[in-house]
């Protein structure tokens, strides 16, 4: 009976060590979690294993972070409802993989964006103060990537003056999207001057604390413009466009006086309902204004971002 030996193996054909490494602790997670392994799932564990690596970005306010159960339980996300742990409770049936995030208008090159794109920029972990404009806060270690690299891609035109951004439109996985009566008109949309979107401070985020970003935080990938007021922070983004005019947002098109296109944190220009010179700092334990505290303007980045600003009225700014 012939034998039949394995052709030898060129050191060429050894798989990395890393990768074999980095693959075999994404089979532990997923098997630990109970969680079956399919292509959504290992590329959320890359997202994971690449946020690992991330380096330390500028900006930390050393201050104590807000724990990450509060974080991600304690937040705004109407497409799964308008109460503050309906993201929580109502976000397990949203898939977040496959993603893609299209880049189109006033542009040189129009892209889509997957998530293995997403992970080609390097990542940093960005520590930032986050103010809702209802005057509660949170100060939380994101993972992401300036919203300049993006785009630096896709060559935005000379007549570019502005960014909008668009979210998610997903009834069958959103409840919040769903019923006769909505809170919002679909999809939530919003927007910033190009120079401000160029602003090293502005990060498209794919995760906290050092993991993939979750669902109620805005899956898998959302802006952070710590200087502005948390509703800026659209989540799940499905589209950005360059723009000559001034985008149409959300809440300004909702309640123009009360939600302002800039809504850059503002302790001296109350909102029509309330007072903006405080705000509560949400965990630590305690209740909800036990953890009172004096508002920054522009949420303690003034020497960073005010200069965006020179001329205009202050009110404006909100």
């Amino acid at each position: 009976m012939p034998c039949y030996r394995p052709r030898p193996i060129v050191s060429s054909q050894i798989t990395p060590e890393d990768c074999y490494l980095n693959r075999r602790d994404m089979l532990r997670m997923t098997a630990a979690g109970g969680i079956a392994l399919s292509v959504p799932s290992l590329a959320q564990a890359a997202i994971a294993q690449q946020a690992l690596k991330a380096k330390p970005g500028d900006y930390d306010p050393k201050e104590e972070w807000t724990p990450e159960k509060d974080v991600t339980s304690y937040n705004n996300f109407y497409e799964f409802g308008t109460g503050k742990d309906d993201p929580a409770a109502n976000s397990g049936d949203f898939n977040p993989l496959p993603w893609t995030l299209k880049v189109d208008g006033l542009v040189n090159k129009p892209m889509i964006f997957d998530q293995d794109d997403l992970l080609g920029f390097e990542l940093e972990e960005r520590v930032y103060r986050m103010r809702c404009v209802e005057a509660w806060s949170m100060v939380i270690p994101w993972i992401g990537f300036p919203l300049a690299d993006l785009l630096d891609r896709v060559e935005p035109l000379g007549s570019a003056r502005y960014v909008a951004f668009e979210t998610v439109v997903r009834p069958e996985e959103m409840p919040g999207q769903r019923g006769v009566f909505q809170p919002l008109n679909w999809p939530y949309v919003e927007g910033l001057r190009l120079d401000e979107a160029r602003h090293p401070l502005a990060i498209l985020a794919t995760g906290l604390y050092g993991k993939t970003l979750p669902n109620p935080n805005g899956a898998p990938v959302r802006l952070v413009t710590p200087w502005k007021y948390g509703f800026k922070g659209v989540k799940s983004i499905v589209k950005i466009t360059l723009t000559e005019e001034q985008p149409v947002t959300t809440w300004n098109r909702l309640a123009p006086y009360e939600y302002g296109f800039y809504a850059n944190v503002n302790p001296a220009v109350d909102h029509p309902r309330w007072s903006q010179a405080t705000e509560n700092r949400i965990g630590g334990g305690g209740f909800f204004g036990s953890n009172k505290r004096e508002t920054l303007p522009f949420n303690g980045y003034a020497d960073e971002v005010a200069s965006l600003y020179d001329g205009m009225d202050l009110k404006a700014n909100f």
